[in-house]
């Protein structure tokens, strides 16, 4: 019976971690507000640089802006309110407002998994079909598949909420977690969640390695014509146009599979250590992928030197 009545409990707890002794509070809200300063001003950047410079308004820019804006949504939505329970002990969150952030983390989650998948697409294209790149990787083409990419997210968030809301919530109102996930809102309810956990581990697979699957079949595609190619120098700087896209692509899935593979195969974590490895992998990469693009992208890099350069004169 999924019929209830949930107005036992009104509002949620944000527990964090549960094992925190009170006098590391301080340390982990300056640690997630350092997190979420750094994915602000890196991520702003890009933004800045992109609205500035028509020579980014290219295909495998307007993926990076999808990713850039995604990032800065997750981080927004997820650590403001594990920084307020920490530095101000305000953790409680309404029955509502918990509800609506399950739904943009499962949202943006699975959102930034396709839009991977399109960085992937356009690598494949530009390496192993290079005369057609240009008439195939279009900004048109890039938006609609962008809005294909949403709306998949969206059914999925909206499928993970529909089920979790009507469910009777009686058992606690403290979410052992850092925000509110389905797995860890519907572990409160008052039944057995047992069929809801298998539904939901199914989905998000299929919402996982889908893409991950592609991505994969891409890049081993990518080195094969890779290989093909007669210089050195070439299969040098044909590869490096694909790193900053797979070190992004790893901090994403590389995470996230070592944790399903050690829950498969019986590899137990402590609950504040399972919390910890989910916060790594969900943040870091909105910290990290700002200085990727800077860094190893040599168009955004270059138009960043302008931009300090110009300033400096100034």
């Amino acid at each position: 019976m999924v019929e209830g009545n949930h107005s036992s409990i009104t509002e949620f707890f944000i527990m964090g971690f549960p094992g925190l002794h009170p006098n590391y509070y301080g340390l982990i809200a300056t640690i997630c507000f350092l997190v979420y300063f750094f994915a602000l001003v890196g991520n702003t950047i890009f933004l800045v640089l992109f609205a500035t410079d028509r020579n980014l308004h290219k295909p495998m820019y307007f993926i990076i802006l999808h990713l850039v804006v995604s990032d800065v949504l997750y981080s927004s939505i997820t650590l403001p309110k594990i920084i307020a329970r920490y530095w101000f002990q305000a953790g409680t969150i309404s029955f509502t407002a918990c509800f609506l952030q399950m739904y943009f983390i499962h949202f943006f989650g699975t959102l930034n998994a396709f839009i991977l998948l399109i960085m992937a697409l356009d690598r494949f294209v530009a390496v192993c079909f290079p005369l057609r790149y240009s008439t195939v990787m279009t900004n048109s083409t890039i938006l609609i598949l962008s809005i294909a990419s949403c709306v998949v997210a969206t059914s999925f968030s909206l499928m993970m909420v529909i089920r979790a809301y009507p469910l009777p919530y009686c058992k606690s109102k403290a979410i052992i977690q850092c925000y509110c996930d389905y797995s860890s809102v519907t572990a409160l309810a008052c039944i057995d969640r047992s069929a809801y956990a298998f539904s939901a581990l199914v989905f998000a697979m299929v919402v996982l390695l889908s893409p991950l699957a592609f991505i994969i079949f891409s890049y081993c595609a990518i080195i094969v014509a890779v290989f093909k190619i007669a210089s050195t120098q070439g299969r040098l700087k044909t590869l490096s146009t694909c790193s900053p896209q797979l070190i992004i692509i790893a901090l994403y899935f590389v995470p996230r599979c070592f944790v399903i593979l050690a829950s498969n195969m019986g590899v137990t974590f402590s609950t504040d250590l399972r919390i910890a490895i989910i916060m790594l992998y969900s943040l870091l990469p909105p910290m990290v992928n700002p200085l990727i693009y800077c860094l190893r992208t040599k168009e955004v890099k270059k138009s960043l030197s302008k931009r300090f350069k110009r300033t400096v004169h100034i």
